[in-house]
Formats: structure tokens, sequence, C-alpha cells
């Protein structure tokens, strides 16, 4: 018996050395963080920010079933003033309304690069410091609709490209700027480009657009700012949900037997019950591979062993918060229910997100158990979207996390998986390494003043986002 007590107290020494040495292992490895220099002198900053202000003065807003010319024409005027050389050189190509598509010819024309981002914005409502398109410098930084989401971004692509082109640089790819005017209402200016590609037969090695930036720590414990990289994400599903009179199961009692009891039935099962696959995905995996030499030594230890703790973490993830639960699996969600009392058949709408489209199969196929339980019919919306996930081993995802150190040597940078929704999508079909990333970087407020008040991007940020595209572009081998 004494044996065995020694046996056992071995395994668990030796378990606990091997814990311990991935995790310093991990924390000497990591690149080390370094002071960042100013890259710009607080003249060229504001410099930046005024011609930026010019493009947020433009009230791009895009509506729904309609358009109006007249703030978009405005920005293409201001684009065509601040950027003459781009305009010169590019080639451009026009796709629904307003979708700009503009490529600079490399030396070697057989290979293509994408950055994206996009010029329309959603209204200005609510209460802001400032007016909302304004495009006026306060507080040591640029206020206005836009800044943030995305005219920040796209700013920076044009003039890294206009400065890089009056060095006589010409780069080594072809150089495409997408830029749509409907991405706000889910509109068909990227859809369109991509079709175009496909007909001429055009992929992309890898497509730059915004998703992901440069924010506070993800993370407790983590003294730095992330760099979040988007390689993925979700894919949408929807499902038109009927409960008709008298189609509910013989067992139910009576006063269950309704369309609305039973559709409530339905939904309050799907909500309540753990029905769907949970998984640490490549790109979940990526994220905490890459943040956890950066976090507290507790957390290291946990993250430089997924192989023991992974477990634990998909179980633990949902219950932290909702954006981290949906890194894990699918999520539904219903948002009203509808009773047509003259057909008596009461409706509702299942909004799917699905990190997996494996998964979502079996997922479905345990949404339709419940339906059946309770005689819910089940109708597949249309447009229903899946998205291949960026290729962690492309070359061009190292690339872009050495370019993020290069020019933001004191900050992490990390992959993820974004909840919410891109152009970037649509050319998945095209690119093997779709990134999510803007060169953004935002404090707290101005992260959510995404679609929300008082919209601004620091000085200092717009020149560095000019500094990150031009070094993106110009060392692209």
């Amino acid at each position: 018996m004494k044996e065995i007590f020694i046996v056992l107290g071995i395994i668990v020494v030796v378990f606990l050395l091997v814990l311990i040495i991935n995790a310093l292992r991990v924390k000497l490895t990591a690149r080390k963080l370094t002071p960042r220099k100013q890259h710009k002198t607080p003249e060229e900053q504001r410099e930046y920010a005024l011609k930026l202000g010019k493009m947020i003065k433009c009230e791009t807003v895009s509506v729904e079933g309609s358009f109006d010319d007249t703030e978009f024409k405005k920005l293409r005027d201001v684009m065509a003033e601040l950027f003459p050389l781009v305009h010169k050189t590019a080639e451009k190509i026009t796709f629904g309304d307003d979708c700009w598509i503009y490529k600079i010819k490399g030396k070697d024309q057989s290979r293509n690069i994408m950055i994206m981002s996009h010029h329309d914005v959603v209204a200005v409502e609510g209460e802001w410091k400032y007016p909302g398109f304004c495009g006026e410098i306060h507080d040591g930084a640029l206020w206005g609709r836009g800044t943030v989401d995305t005219k920040t971004p796209l700013f920076a692509e044009f003039m890294a490209l206009e400065e890089l082109l009056g060095e006589g640089f010409q780069p080594e790819t072809n150089v495409y700027i997408g830029s749509s005017h409907n991405e706000e209402i889910g509109g068909d200016g990227i859809p369109l480009a991509l079709e175009y590609f496909k007909k001429e037969g055009i992929e992309f090695e890898t497509v730059l657009d915004e998703g992901g930036a440069i924010i506070s720590p993800p993370l407790p414990g983590i003294k730095c700012n992330c760099a979040m990289m988007a390689v993925h994400e979700k894919g949408r599903y929807t499902l038109n949900c009927y409960a008709k009179d008298g189609g509910g199961h013989k067992g139910l009692a009576a006063n269950s037997n309704t369309p609305v009891a039973r559709m409530s039935a339905f939904i309050t099962e799907v909500n309540s019950k753990n029905i769907f696959i949970k998984r640490l995905y490549p790109q979940v995996k990526a994220m905490f591979t890459q943040l956890c030499p950066y976090t507290p030594f507790v957390m290291t230890l946990l993250f430089s062993n997924l192989w023991c703790f992974g477990g634990l973490l998909k179980t633990v993830m949902p219950k932290v918060n909702a954006q981290a639960g949906s890194m894990v699996g699918t999520t539904c969600s219903f948002n009203d229910i509808n009773m047509n009392k003259e057909e008596k058949v009461c409706s509702s709408k299942a909004f799917i997100r699905c990190v997996d489209d494996k998964d979502l199969e079996k997922d479905l196929a345990q949404i339709k158990k419940i339906a059946d339980k309770y005689g819910i019919e089940l109708v597949p919306g249309e447009n229903n979207e899946y998205f291949t996930p960026a290729d962690l081993n492309h070359k061009a995802f190292h690339y872009t996390r050495a370019c993020i150190a290069d020019v933001f040597p004191d900050v992490v940078s990390a992959a993820y998986i974004l909840p919410a929704g891109t152009d970037a999508r649509h050319l998945c079909e095209i690119c093997k390494c779709v990134i999510r990333f803007a060169p953004i970087e935002m404090n707290d407020q101005q992260f959510a003043s995404v679609h929300s008040e008082n919209e601004n991007m620091s000085l200092e940020s717009i020149a560095n986002s000019v500094v990150f595209y031009k070094h993106y572009i110009k060392n692209y081998k």
C-alpha cells in the first residue's frame, strides 16, 4: 500500500512539474514588450486629423432600401482632393451605387492583396459632446461619426498609399483597396465586387479589413493593450418557427396545447437547456496561447496547458460573459412571438450564430427534437451564411502579427472570433487568410462609441494607423 502512495505521489509531482515547465517555457520564450517610440510629431498628427476631418464631415449614412448620393459624392470629391496620386495611379471600379475598388499594380501582377474598410456610417443619435459630423479636434482627439467605424482606417489606407506613391514605391504585389457604401446595412457592395473577382479569376493572398483593433486587455491581469485580430466570424442561420392550432402533442394538457403556449415552451426549452456543442476551436486556442505569456502566472499555467484545462475553460467561458461564451459554440436568440388570430398560427424566428458548420448541423438536429416535442414546424430562412476561418499557419497571418510588433512594440497581438459581421466575410471564398484588424487604438469610451454617442479617435492613433498601413504595404513580400 505504501508503494502505491509513493507512485501516486511521484505521478502528481511529475504532473505538476509538466504544468509549471510549460508555463515557464511560455513566459521565457515570449516576445519581450518594449516602449513605443513616437512615430509622428504633434504637428504631423494634427495635419492628418484635419484631413480626416474633411471625410468625417461627409454624412454618408446608409439607409435600407434607398440611396441618396449627395453626401457620398461629397466624400468622393474629398477623397480625390486628399489623395491625388492614388486617383491618378490606381485603376478604379465602382460596384452598385458607390462601392469602390482601387487597384495599384505591383511588380508581380499575378499576386494580389486587399486592404478594406467601409465609408458608410450609422445615423447620429443621442446626446453628443460635440456635433456628430463636426470633424473637429477637441481634447486631443478628432470627433465625429465614423472616426472609429471606419473612416480612420479608410483614411490611413489611402494616406499610406499616397505617401508611398510619392516616394516612387511600387508594391511587390497588386494592392487593392476596397470600401463599401452599405456595409452597415449588409448591402450589395462587396458581394458585387466578389462576383467580379470570381469572374476575372482574381484571388487574394490575404485580406485585411476592420473588425478587430488595439483595445484594453480582454483578460484580467494583462498590463498592456492588445491587438485583437479576428480570424473568423460567426456564421448566420435563421429558422422560421410556426405553431399551428391543433398541431401540438396529444400528451400535452389543453391549456398548454395552444399555439402561443407551445411556442413559448419551445423557446424556453431551447434557451434553458445546454443543447449546443461547446468546443475550444483552434481560433480560441490561438487566442489563449498568444495572450497567456502576458497574464499572471496562474492564468499562464492554465492557458499554456490547454490539453489539461481546455474542458474547464469551455465550460467556464459562457458563464464569464456572453461574448466569451459565443466563441465556444452556437448561440441562438428569439426576439419576438407573433400570433395570427385569423390563421391561428403563432410564429417566431430563431437567430442562430455558429462557429463551425458541421457542429451547426448537429445543433439544428437538437433544436428539431425539441420542436417536434411541441409540434413546432421549422423552415430555414433565406441567405444563411457560413464563412471559412483564416488559416492560422498562413504566412500573411504571421506577417500581420510581425507588423503589429514592429509598429506597436508595447502591444500584444492575438487571434479571436468576431461575434459581429464585416464585409470581409464575403471574400473568404477567394482568400485563405482573411483578417479583420484595423490598427486603431481605442480606450474603453471610444470602443463603446461604435454605433453610439461621442465617437472620437485620438490624433496619435490616427497617425499611427497611417504608419502601420505604410509599413504593412511596403514590406509585404
